[in-house]
């Protein structure tokens, strides 16, 4: 993480709407109308110190510090945006919800609908001390026992998670789980060619065996929608403990096996090859760290789930993975993202997911 700035850098970064009114392209932070917000809710006081956090390439997060309180804001990418996504006041619903039933998520301070202070609905969240596993085990557990000890701590949260009751959670109107994979089908499917400038035939081809194949699913519950190593916090000391479960965008009602499919395309085992670029914790492939299959071994324990059919989820993440990037090359070309050295790996990795996601249909 960049140290905190208070200057703003002129382009991501501006001090007043008038500044940012002057750029071509808005700018992600507004310092003085944010700073008006806050003073709204009675957060901190006086300068706003800022820097951006996180390993997400879609919504930005940044730490901010005001008044010797630390917070974090998080907001949408700049519009136009897909509708449907990015919904920040929705992200910011589910976390309340489950937070009352004891999942561990950072407490919502504030939730602003107001699009005249940055552009996009954002929330602010408390700032949580912890860990996360990405390119390095955190020190505090990094044996091969703590590294199997977070495994399973990552496997078990998410049953938990499954399991949320939804009526204390306050979220059983938070999705329609019925046709839950159908809508999936068809809204990425509706979404695919609006979002490319080039030829990528596989996406169609996917859609049709995905919908050709749809399993029925065993039961209905809460899906993270991109549930992952990188997404949960781990509290600062040993043993492994998950102290938060991050970004929410994804959240609704529907099979929880697309969690579990979602999950392992995108993880990190000993002597996998990354020819898609989906392991997005290479820390993993460390001795001690679940193989895939022990993931898929554990929650099927836990959760009581068949998990014969998985590889018709893990072909659904890799297809929805493909549409979601692909949009991010396609920004990124059009220039609406300025000095992004991920996307431009884009142009090679979309085909490679697509073929990794072929590949797995004829399991």
């Amino acid at each position: 993480m960049d140290a905190l700035r208070t200057e703003p850098d002129g382009t991501e970064v501006v001090r007043t709407r008038a500044e940012a009114a002057e750029l071509t392209m808005p700018p992600l932070l507004v310092l003085e109308p944010v700073a008006e917000f806050l003073d709204g809710i009675g957060l901190g006081g006086g300068e706003l110190a800022w820097a951006r956090i996180g390993d997400g390439q879609s919504n930005i997060t940044y730490l901010m510090e005001r008044g010797g309180r630390r917070f974090v804001l998080r907001r949408g990418p700049r519009p136009p945006i897909a509708k449907s996504t990015h919904d920040m006041v929705r992200e910011a619903r589910v976390q309340r919800g489950v937070a009352r039933v004891g999942l561990p998520v950072p407490e919502i301070l504030a939730v602003c609908e107001d699009e005249s202070v940055l552009g996009v609905p954002f929330y602010v969240m408390d700032y949580l001390e912890g860990e996360i596993v990405v390119r390095e085990t955190p020190a505090v557990f990094d044996t091969a026992a703590g590294r199997r000890a977070a495994s399973e701590a990552l496997v078990d949260t998410l049953t938990d998670l499954h399991g949320v009751d939804l009526d204390g959670a306050g979220l059983t109107e938070f999705g329609r789980p019925e046709g839950y994979l159908e809508r999936q089908i068809a809204t990425f499917s509706r979404l695919a060619p609006l979002v490319t400038k080039r030829d990528l035939p596989q996406v169609a081809e996917i859609a049709r065996w995905l919908g050709d194949n749809v399993p029925t699913p065993q039961r209905a519950g809460l899906v993270h929608g991109d549930y992952r190593f990188g997404n949960v916090m781990f509290a600062p000391e040993a043993p492994p403990r998950i102290s938060a479960v991050l970004d929410w965008e994804m959240a609704t009602l529907g099979d929880p096996l697309a969690d579990l499919g979602y999950m392992t395309v995108m993880y990190s085992e000993r002597g996998s090859a990354d020819s898609s670029g989906m392991d997005l914790s290479p820390a993993t492939q460390a001795e001690g760290y679940f193989t895939k299959d022990e993931l898929v071994e554990r929650y099927a324990q836990r959760s009581g789930l068949d998990v014969s059919r998985l590889n018709w989820y893990q072909v659904l993440a890799l297809w929805k993975a493909s549409v979601f990037l692909e949009d991010m090359y396609t920004r990124w070309q059009a220039g609406e993202r300025p000095g992004d050295e991920f996307a431009p790996k884009l142009k090679t990795r979309v085909p490679a997911i697509l073929e990794t996601a072929s590949a797995l249909t004829a399991q």
